[in-house]
């Protein structure tokens, strides 16, 4: 292998390791892609009660509302999870999917569902939107200004009950044409942009309706809230400054080590021990250490306390083996002189 590939290999292997390991954001959370600001969304999510009790305690326990002013009617949503409570029915939405709603609005004794739940915020150039996609089928193409006509003439009642009746018929064949043809209707969606605000209290946004298209299929908001406004947080799976540096000393290393190798062996035509680079530096230090270890061996044996041999026992006199045999003898020797009278 040659050198300059062995280093390239290696080297690339650096900005991977400077590159900051971030945990996979969880549901409704996102990375700034330039700033690498957190935005948690979770925190002005709706949640239902648990064992009649907030799991916390600025957690919201109903739907987020917005008045719909001149469109005729309020709109009722949640963030990055389903509403509250779901409707009972929605127009052109199976029973199944009608947990997964998680904005829409009623009209005339009709519930439209305006988009099922997603927990992927996105930016788009600075701004952080939300986008429920797959509510109710599109209308045919009704204007508001349609509609307010019908529901301001009081002449032309018996005609707007007959074209209720002739909507109603219309979309009931719609829902057995969804059945079969689900994919290729135009659905309702909603998109809701977020905006920073301070002043807003931790759980709390202000949701307001900014407009619809023309053919009522898409739906605008605007949310405000401090969530929106962006945080840090420490990504427990990202290596910290220490780790960082870590990897880099050990991909140094192996590069200095198998380089110089390669270089001894091919070049300088060494073999064994004298194939690592510098290898009378290395040779030296290790020389150098060993004499110190033996330097404070010595010291320490000099001054650790000796055990005591036989050059210690106490000299042999008064109290010692010697005199207690002169004893010994001179009790002999009375013994014998009483034995003899």
């Amino acid at each position: 292998m040659r050198i300059p590939t062995l280093l390239s290999i290696l080297s690339a292997l650096i900005p991977l390791a400077l590159a900051k390991q971030q945990k996979a954001p969880e549901p409704c959370t996102i990375f700034h892609p330039t700033t690498n600001a957190y935005y948690d969304l979770n925190a002005i999510t709706a949640q239902p009660l648990k064992d009649h009790k907030k799991a916390h305690k600025d957690d919201r326990t109903e739907n987020w509302h917005a008045w719909g002013y001149d469109y005729g009617t309020n709109f009722s949503l949640n963030f990055c999870a389903p509403v509250i409570k779901p409707p009972e029915s929605a127009v052109g939405i199976e029973k199944d999917l009608l947990k997964n709603i998680s904005a829409f609005y009623e009209y005339k004794g009709e519930t439209y569902s305006i988009g099922q739940v997603s927990t992927e915020p996105v930016f788009r150039g600075r701004k952080l939107s939300l986008n429920y996609t797959s509510g109710s089928p599109c209308d045919e193409p009704l204007t508001r200004e349609r509609r307010k006509l019908k529901d301001d003439d009081d002449d032309d009642d018996k005609d707007d009950d007959d074209d209720d009746d002739d909507r109603k018929s219309h979309k009931g064949k719609d829902k057995d044409k969804n059945r079969h043809k689900h994919d290729n209707v135009r659905r309702k969606s909603t998109l809701i942009s977020f905006s920073c605000d301070q002043n807003l209290g931790t759980g709390k946004a202000h949701l307001s309706f900014v407009g619809a298209s023309p053919d009522e299929c898409a739906y605008f908001f605007e949310a405000k809230s401090v969530a929106a406004c962006g945080g840090v947080v420490e990504a427990p799976s990202g290596l910290g400054a220490g780790g960082v540096f870590s990897v880099i000393f050990i991909i140094f290393l192996i590069v200095y080590i198998l380089g110089g190798v390669a270089y001894q062996r091919t070049v300088m035509h060494q073999r064994g021990w004298r194939q690592l680079p510098n290898y009378n530096v290395w040779a030296s230090i290790a020389n150098l250490l060993k004499d110190l270890i033996v330097i404070l061996t010595s010291s320490c044996a000099r001054v650790l306390p000796r055990r005591q041999g036989y050059n210690h026992l106490p000299p042999l006199g008064r109290g010692g083996r010697g005199s207690r045999a002169d004893d010994e003898n001179r009790l002999i020797d009375q013994l014998d002189e009483e034995w003899d009278d």
